[in-house]
């Protein structure tokens, strides 16, 4: 039966690839590789000379009906991604999407992963987790989402580029506040790091250095400080608004937090007479 396997290969080191998913690799009649250069370095070192087809965003969809269409008349395939589990964070849904709607088995090869990787050795709680992948890379979005996560009883999981690292950690500082934080860089390579910290301590960690190279994967644990419902519903807003949120999206956000509907903030913002809004008769109780 023709199957489709899904290849996790190393995030750094070269030896941690499995005795499996050479012998897969070898044994297919195609790769899909998010880039043949990359993967070509893997390949030469285990002497897998399977052929290989790009797979990309920039083809994902035209190649995934393409390579649907190969397993449908009985080839067997896999698909690698640079590095880790193929569509975590990576290219390769729609064609496993497209050879499970073709009726072909699709079996994953599992192998590292740099955000499991990270979150092993972080000193965090394991127990509940949240991986988010890459953050918005416009400041206003990824406050947005951060303050989406504020309350989030888990680990929070996220990839994130080196040059933006450093606004990253400004707004979970200042949208998440003090709380257990790690940045793991260059995971299993020979410039590996740990830092561990509060997201302001971490910052001032890499402001003393000139530059910052490798893939990161940056933790945050969850706050060890209670949500405080004693502040006014106008300046909880307010402070929302603040971080940069427009007016709607810090209502929303407040109501989450409190756990009352939208309307009933609305209601009380109102109340307080704020420049702009009307006044509204009082909820009836």
């Amino acid at each position: 039966m023709p199957t489709l396997y899904v290849v996790a290969t190393p995030i750094g080191n070269l030896e941690d690839m499995t005795y499996r998913a050479v012998r897969v690799l070898k044994e297919v009649d195609w790769i899909a590789c998010e880039d043949t250069r990359e993967s070509r370095k893997l390949l030469d070192h285990y002497e897998i000379r399977t052929p290989m087809v790009s797979y990309h965003d920039f083809n994902e969809q035209e190649r995934a009906k393409e390579l649907a269409e190969r397993l449908r008349a009985g080839e067997n395939g896999a698909i690698i991604s640079d590095a880790g589990m193929p569509l975590v964070s990576d290219p390769g849904y729609r064609l496993v999407r497209a050879a499970i709607a073709a009726g072909i088995d699709v079996q994953p090869v599992p192998g590292a992963s740099a955000s499991l990787a990270a979150l092993a050795a972080s000193g965090l709680p394991t127990d509940s987790f949240h991986f988010l992948g890459f953050l918005p890379a416009k400041s206003g979005q990824r406050v947005h989402l951060l303050e989406t996560l504020r309350n989030e009883k888990a680990t929070l999981i996220f990839y994130e580029a080196p040059h933006r690292i450093m606004e990253t950690l400004v707004d979970i500082d200042r949208v998440m506040g003090e709380r257990p934080a790690v940045l793991a860089r260059e995971m299993t390579k020979m410039h590996e790091e740990f830092l561990r910290g509060t997201p302001r301590e971490i910052l001032a960690k890499l402001s003393e250095r000139e530059g910052l190279r490798g893939e990161i994967t940056l933790l945050v644990g969850k706050s060890d400080k209670p949500v405080q419902t004693n502040v006014p519903i106008n300046q909880a807003v307010q402070e929302q608004i603040g971080t940069g949120l427009s007016r709607m999206d810090a209502m929303k956000a407040i109501a989450r937090e409190r756990g009352i509907s939208k309307r009933e903030v609305y209601k009380r913002f109102a109340l307080t007479g704020t420049k702009g809004s009307e006044r509204h008769k009082p909820a009836e109780r």
